[in-house]
């Protein structure tokens, strides 16, 4: 889960700081787009070392859900903040049950590595 749940985030970093790109062009100030994009850029990275620790999901669907509201400033983040909260929603249902797959290959593979004699 946590690698595709990074990549997901690592995604996100990029159209971050794109978004700010296109928010310049707006009535902000670089000062406030570049702060909150900064911030929002910062905890993206930050949260792809944090995915094993309690709450850091919780902190993911709050960017996914501040990216789907920052289209009232990029219209355009409307649609790719929707798509980025479907990948994030995919990346941990799907990453979960990989991570259960993996879990029974490897208790698999230590009951077999015991040989005939442990069962």
């Amino acid at each position: 889960m946590r690698t595709l749940c990074a990549s997901t985030l690592i995604g996100e970093f990029f159209v971050i700081g794109f978004a700010g790109l296109v928010a310049m062009k707006g009535d902000l100030s670089g000062t406030t787009v570049w702060t909150v994009c900064g911030i929002a850029m910062l905890l993206s990275v930050l949260l792809c070392g944090m995915l094993g620790r309690p709450g850091a999901i919780q902190i993911g669907w709050a960017l996914q859900i501040a990216l789907v509201l920052s289209g009232f400033v990029v219209p355009t983040m409307f649609f790719l903040g929707a798509v980025f909260a479907g990948l994030w929603w995919a990346s941990i249902h799907y990453g979960r049950k990989i991570d259960e797959a993996k879990a029974r290959w490897a208790a698999q593979e230590e009951q077999a590595s015991a040989g005939p004699d442990a069962a």
